[in-house]
């Protein structure tokens, strides 16, 4: 799939943490009809839902916080607000958890069968992050983005 203007790559940090802005992005672009209909069967699901564990909201109140509007970063300031803070290093072992989410776990039978349909076979992609990043165009191993 080609990028999609206005979708974040995955390890671009809000306020320090990985993955939350892209799904502030989707929740956007899906309510403007500019999300790519692939991506709605995994609204609320997947890394979505994880997020939200880990900030202790329910996606649909994360959703309705969002659509009422603010900056990432207030919106995450909700998150902690609402389902309470999280320190540093709850923050780095969540970041390293899902940057590596795929990489020798449970996951990487299907992180293997989605490199095979999306037409990926040969990317250096050990990684959910890879996948989404190669399949939108980008790559994390060459720009290593990870470090970001």
């Amino acid at each position: 799939m080609p990028s999609v203007p206005g979708l974040r790559s995955n390890y671009d940090k809000v306020s320090g943490l990985v993955y939350f802005g892209r799904m502030i992005d989707k929740i956007h672009l899906q309510a403007t009809g500019q999300l790519p209909a692939d991506y709605h069967g995994n609204m609320g699901k997947g890394f979505d839902n994880r997020c939200c564990e880990f900030l202790r909201v329910a996606y649909a109140d994360l959703k309705a916080r969002t659509l009422a509007g603010g900056t990432p970063e207030e919106i995450l300031a909700w998150a902690f607000q609402s389902g309470g803070a999280r320190t540093e290093e709850e923050v780095l072992w969540w970041n390293c958890f899902l940057m590596k989410r795929g990489w020798r776990d449970d996951a990487t039978e299907t992180l293997h069968q989605r490199i095979k349909q999306y037409g990926l076979e040969g990317k250096p992609i050990e990684t959910f992050f890879d996948l989404n990043e190669y399949d939108e165009g980008r790559d994390p191993v060459g720009t290593q983005a990870w470090l970001k």
